[in-house]
């Protein structure tokens, strides 16, 4: 049967939406001693009747046993922790080491001291980094089935004449009532309502009138920043949105494909409503509007605007699939079945990328500094890429490297974020469904020393017509955004021995990137610091 917009309800492991938003989440798991890398599989229990007054007591009693069991957790998890938020699904990270098994390589984290148990870790690590050339891909069906909403909402083919992915869709609801009313996106921000609130009062007369029919204007980007976070792609966009041919969402870092779309608001809140796909595409409509044109002098519904296209930046779509233990059945034994691209690539098979990267060394200390973490330091920063890599070690004893990199548990454990810095691991899995031609990698090092370079290869690779020389120079010689703040910066640099760990660590990770590029440039061998 046809689903439709209205009849279809989002699944969780094949509970309706209903159930997802009002029940609690309950992990199964048998009475074996757990493995705490293996992965969580998240399932939802059936409503049962009951119609005993025997069942309605152990109904309760169960109740109370379970609810002590959680506040006994509650109040062990704010001792050991001191984390005020709450117990989540996955333990705190900063206090994780004591839960797992410290693999073969057991130090004090506590202790610069321990420099040579570091190294040996770390020599551990590389002995296991292995490379595959392919991954296993989804069939087309399963995607649809995993996610049959999304692709009944949009269609297989866009607009002719048009740069940008459009279409127009029959708009069924009251043209009269608020077509923003019920976005999640507005609900939880303030500055998204104020937003929301223009393209409402300007709404009905974008809408395209055919054969006594509303139809709405609805688009999809043409490119994407995809990542890396603190890479410089907030420069990146404030830059691009001076192109007058470059429109982008209402705002910078939507992330609907690695978390709004699960219900993810933070991290630290659990989950939320799951954003529908409709949410999304109204961060679009701004531009849509735009590439539309004047309607009154356009009566033939075509885009006034056809070469205007739009941006998307949410630097997590690059690397950011951890939801997928909650909502994905395990059966590739700790890799996740569908990949955020595996989605993009079968809704959009000619969309672009740009990727900025810098030395996933530099990332990760810019990373620590740029989170609000109390108490900030060098020796701090030591002792948390200590125990990350730790951990990491520990998991490359029982499975594969790009099992760990995607294990959900060993990511939320880190107390530094060590796998997002692991480039060639995300990219190599975005080229087995996209081509090269259309992926732009660049690096934050050569952004900051010649932003006109840099800028002239995104605007040939967008397909962008030339600038007068004023727009130009605006748009290249403007102060960089989004740069350390100030009480950061008071830190100073991180331990020399720290940079050496580091740096050993990723340098097989970095070499099989410099190849896969043809560019030894991302070697990051003579990079001074930014």
């Amino acid at each position: 049967d046809a689903m439709t917009q209205m009849d279809y309800k989002y699944s969780l492991l094949g509970s309706t939406a209903d159930e997802y938003r009002k029940r609690p989440l309950l992990l199964q798991v048998d009475d074996a001693p757990m493995n705490l890398f293996a992965v969580l599989e998240v399932k939802r229990e059936l409503p049962r009747r009951w119609s005993t007054l025997t069942c309605f007591r152990k109904i309760r009693l169960y109740s109370l046993l379970f609810g002590l069991a959680v506040m006994f957790l509650i109040m062990a998890s704010y001792i050991l922790t001191g984390d005020k938020k709450g117990l989540l699904l996955t333990p705190s990270p900063y206090h994780f080491s004591s839960l797992v098994s410290p693999g073969p390589f057991a130090f004090n984290l506590t202790s610069v001291k321990d420099y040579a148990h570091i190294k040996l870790v770390v020599k551990s690590i590389r002995t296991k980094v292995e490379f595959r050339s392919t991954r296993q891909l989804p069939e087309f069906n399963a995607l649809v089935k995993s996610e049959p909403h999304m692709f009944s909402v949009i269609p297989q083919k866009f607009l002719p004449g048009v740069k940008n992915p459009c279409w127009y869709e029959d708009y069924t609801g009251n043209i009269t009532s608020d077509p923003y009313g019920t976005n999640l996106y507005g609900r939880y921000s303030r500055r998204f309502r104020t937003v929301f609130q223009h393209l409402r009062n300007t709404f009905q007369e974008h809408l395209f009138h055919h054969d006594g029919k509303p139809y709405r204007m609805r688009c999809l980007p043409y490119f994407y920043i995809i990542g890396q976070p603190k890479c410089g792609t907030t420069d990146l966009y404030d830059r691009l949105r001076l192109h007058p041919d470059v429109k982008f969402t209402t705002f910078k870092e939507p992330h609907w494909w690695t978390r709004k779309r699960f219900g993810i608001i933070r991290l630290s809140e659990g989950f939320h409503d799951r954003y529908p796909v409709e949410d999304y595409l109204d961060l679009f409509d701004q531009a849509a509007h735009q590439i539309q044109g004047n309607l009154t002098a356009n009566t033939s519904g075509f885009p006034g605007h056809p070469n205007i296209i739009i941006g998307e930046a949410s630097a997590s779509t690059m690397w950011d699939n951890n939801a997928w233990v909650y909502f994905y059945d395990n059966t590739t034994e700790g890799e996740p079945p569908f990949l955020i691209q595996d989605f993009v690539h079968a809704l959009q098979p000619d969309a672009r990328f740009i990727v900025m990267l810098r030395d996933p060394v530099e990332r990760l200390y810019s990373d620590y500094l740029y989170f609000g973490i109390a108490n900030k330091s060098a020796e701090d920063f030591h002792e948390k890429v200590s125990e990350s890599l730790q951990l990491f070690e520990g998991c490359l004893t029982e499975y594969t490297m790009r099992s760990c990199v995607y294990n959900t548990t060993v990511n939320n454990a880190m107390p530094v974020r060590l796998q997002v810095g692991l480039y060639i691991v995300y990219l190599m899995d975005w080229l087995t469904v996209f081509s090269r031609e259309q992926i732009l990698v660049l690096r934050l090092e050569d952004h900051a020393s010649n932003r006109k370079y840099t800028m002239h290869k995104v605007f040939e690779f967008l397909n962008l017509g030339p600038l007068t020389q004023e727009i130009e120079s605006e748009i290249t010689r403007s102060p960089a955004s989004n740069t350390r703040r100030p009480a950061d910066k008071n830190l100073g640099p991180m331990l020399h021995i720290t940079k050496e760990i580091l740096r050993d660590f990723y340098t097989p990770f970095n070499e099989k990137l410099a190849k896969v590029l043809r560019n030894d440039s991302f070697l990051w061998e003579s990079n001074s610091r930014l």
